[in-house]
This record gives C-alpha cells, sequence and structure tokens, in this order.
C-alpha cells in the first residue's frame, strides 16, 4: 500500500477514552512500522483542531469508543473536511450505538434479538418490568460492559436503575438468554462483504464483564469458535444480516447469546470494535491468515476506494 499520512483519532471523553488510548498505541505502533507517518489526536483537544488536521493527512483512523465518536459524529466532521475514514458513515454508526433503535430494526427485518424494554427517562414510581428475572441493565449507549448490571430481583433492578439515571443515561433492560457468548465480525466494503470466523467466549466470572474483557486473566475466547460447521454458518450469515440491516460499511463485530437450546440473539454491533492485535476482529483475522498491520491498511483501503467513487 501506498505510504500516507494518517490521523489517528483517539480518546475523547466518554467513559471507554482509556480503552480507547490503549487500542491507538497498538494501531500506531503496526501504522508506522509499515512505512506510514501517523499523527495521533486526542479529541478532548475539540472538533477545531480536528477539523485542520484532517485537511493535512490522506486519511483518518478512527479508534473511539461510545460518545462522540461511535455515535456518528465524528465522521460526519470528517466529511465536512473531505477526509476519508475508515469503517461506517454517521447514520449506520449512530443506529448501532444506540442499541434501541438496532433491535427495532433488528426485529423489523426478523432478526431475532432478547426481549428487552427501552426507558429513556425514569420510570413514574410503581414501575415495574414486564420481563422476567434474571435481566441485564445497561446503557442503551454505552459499551466495553461499563455500567452493565445482571439484576435478579426488583430491588435489585430499581439499585441498577439509580445509578444509571443518576449519570444522566438512557436505560436498557434485557431478557437474559441462557446459554453462551459468541461474537463474529465481518470485512468488506459494501456488496462485498464477508463474515470472519466466529469466537466463542468463555468468561471466568458470572458474565462478560468489563474485567472479563480486559484483565489479563479474563475470559477465553477460542478462534475459531468450536461450533457444529451449520452453527458457524448461522452465526456467520446472522453477523452480515445484521451489518446489513444497519446499511453498515467496511467492518463491524456483532455480539450473540447462542441460547442452550442453539438458538441465536443478536445483542449489538459495535462499529468501532477493539483494535489490538489481542482484539476479537482481529484474531478473526488472523485466523485467515491476515495480520494486524494487514487489517488496518485494508480498512484505510476501503475508505481511500469509497472516497474515490
Amino acid at each position: 500500500m501506498e505510504k500516507m499520512r494518517i490521523l489517528l483519532v483517539a480518546g475523547g471523553w466518554s467513559t471507554e477514552r482509556d480503552i480507547s488510548l490503549k487500542g491507538a498505541a497498538s494501531i500506531a505502533a503496526a501504522l508506522t512500522a509499515r512505512g506510514h507517518e501517523v499523527t495521533l489526536f486526542d479529541l478532548s483537544d475539540g472538533f477545531d483542531p480536528l477539523l485542520k488536521l484532517a485537511a493535512t493527512h490522506d486519511a483518518a483512523f478512527l479508534n473511539l469508543h461510545g460518545q462522540p465518536g461511535e455515535d456518528g459524529l465524528v465522521q460526519a466532521l470528517l466529511e465536512s473536511a473531505g477526509c476519508p475514514y475508515q469503517g461506517s458513515g454517521p447514520a449506520g454508526s449512530f443506529l448501532a450505538l444506540n442499541k434501541a433503535a438496532g433491535k427495532a430494526l433488528f426485529r423489523r427485518a426478523g432478526i431475532r434479538t432478547p426481549d428487552y424494554e427501552f426507558l429513556p427517562v425514569r420510570p413514574e414510581a410503581g414501575w415495574k418490568t414486564s420481563l422476567a428475572f434474571p435481566l441485564f441493565v445497561k446503557s442503551n449507549t454505552g459499551g466495553s460492559s461499563i455500567d452493565l448490571f445482571r439484576v435478579n430481583d426488583e430491588a435489585e433492578l430499581k439499585r441498577a436503575l439509580d445509578e444509571l439515571f443518576s449519570h444522566r443515561q438512557e436505560v436498557l433492560i434485557e431478557t437474559l438468554i441462557p446459554g453462551q457468548e459468541v461474537t463474529c465480525g465481518v470485512l468488506g466494503r459494501p456488496g462485498e462483504e464477508r463474515a470472519l470466523p466466529p469466537v466463542l467466549i468463555v468468561p471466568k466470572r458470572e458474565f462478560f464483564d468489563f474485567h472479563d474483557k480486559y484483565a489479563a486473566d479474563g475470559a477465553a475466547e477460542i478462534c475459531p469458535a468450536p461450533l457444529a460447521p451449520e452453527l458457524t454458518e448461522k452465526v456467520r450469515e446472522t453477523a452480515l444480516a445484521a451489518h446489513r440491516c444497519l446499511g453498515l460499511s467496511g467492518y463491524s463485530r456483532t455480539d450473540f447469546r447462542l441460547s442452550d437450546d442453539g438458538e441465536l440473539f443478536v445483542l449489538e454491533v459495535n462499529t468501532l470494535p477493539g483494535m489490538t492485535d489481542a482484539s476479537l476482529v482481529p484474531k478473526e483475522a488472523a485466523a485467515e491468515g491476515m495480520d494486524f498491520g494487514e487489517l488496518l491498511e485494508t480498512l484505510l483501503r476501503y475508505a481511500m476506494e469509497d472516497t474515490k467513487r
């Protein structure tokens, strides 16, 4: 690939800031090793310098998690500046980040997702959920399993809601599907996407929480997932369907629950999934023989090709 000036955008002010910066260090090292000139920009420095830098670089690589970043705002700013960037555009990014909106679209498309209730504001006194316990309670636009609660009764539900609403977060309550955690990446330009080999996640704690995701002694991540061939194909087909349902491009990662009776449920889709050589999508790409640097360059190539078209 021709050597490029790449603006690596990370950090920001979401609860996932530190994770974003950690991943950016891996991206910078891999792209620099392949001869590219990388400028690391912390989004906390503001939108004005972002736009000025965008005008002097060939492309941007976004490693933002949460808002702003996964909500499509930075993508819209870069488009205004005429700077190509990897991954999905503003609309698809926003629909994927908003879990309730994404789940509504999945239901309309016939893609199974756990039953849920969306609480944009705190319910009135005396409100009770219509869902059966146990439940997961989470931020509607959060990620990295931050502010994720498993609740077993009304008292635990109230404590979780109090915590989330105290942070002014919209809340999603979701039925717990007993079974296994599976995730599957998608890679490719629109019309040419392919699903990567799925990963089976084996938590060491009660569920796949923040510690299990990022600690050295966290969950086991087995790739390719040791699933029956027909089930593997179902996971890959559903990941593609979810990717296309939200109008995504470049890449994504869909998280699933595989129930004990073999049914597959989409939890959410990530448009800027973790990006270190140990992250899930890079592991899946490596299972197909694509190393980390090659994956990064592939995503940038898609961005440049889309701009030319």
